[in-house]
């Protein structure tokens, strides 16, 4: 059996950073009986910082790749503010991710793999995966590398 969430963290050495806080009028997270709804998050550098720049532009896929993690870590603060503990996560339902990207940038998939990737090493293969979409936008706020929101279904009380 596979390791719960919270263990999974400290195996795999990671470091969530301080929930980021909204910039402006939404919630960070939602519950609704046992659907938890989380807000689009940006990708924040350990000091707190967003990771910025445009796929196809200043950023490569692996870069790219790199900040999708790193808004995959925000969500999991949020989560874990939000319940208590990610082991009250029973699995991921459905992800957006958003590529600040170029017209002519076509690697999105890739990109968002680097959220979808942690969330499997965190919930498991069959509880971390789910629907998924990847979409390019012209601009994110502050000019953030990429943007993701999902929603989360959690075990009943």
């Amino acid at each position: 059996m596979a390791s719960k969430p919270e263990v999974r963290i400290q195996e795999l050495h990671l470091t969530l950073p301080n929930p980021p806080k909204p910039i402006a009028k939404y919630k960070p997270a939602v519950l609704l009986g046992n659907v938890l709804y989380v807000s689009g998050h940006g990708p924040l550098k350990p000091d707190g910082k967003q990771i910025l720049g445009r796929l196809g532009q200043d950023m490569n896929v692996d870069q790219g790749k790199e900040a999708a993690r790193a808004v995959g870590l925000a969500i999991l603060a949020t989560v874990r503010n939000t319940l208590g503990s990610l082991d009250k996560i029973k699995r991921l339902v459905k992800t957006l991710g958003m590529v600040n990207s170029t017209a002519d940038f076509k690697d999105h998939p890739q990109v968002i793999n680097g959220f979808s990737e942690l969330m499997a090493d965190v919930f498991g293969e069959d509880a971390g995966v789910g629907a998924r979409s990847a979409v390019g936008m012209g601009s994110l706020p502050g000019n953030i590398a990429v943007e993701v929101e999902c929603i989360f279904e959690v075990e009943a009380k």
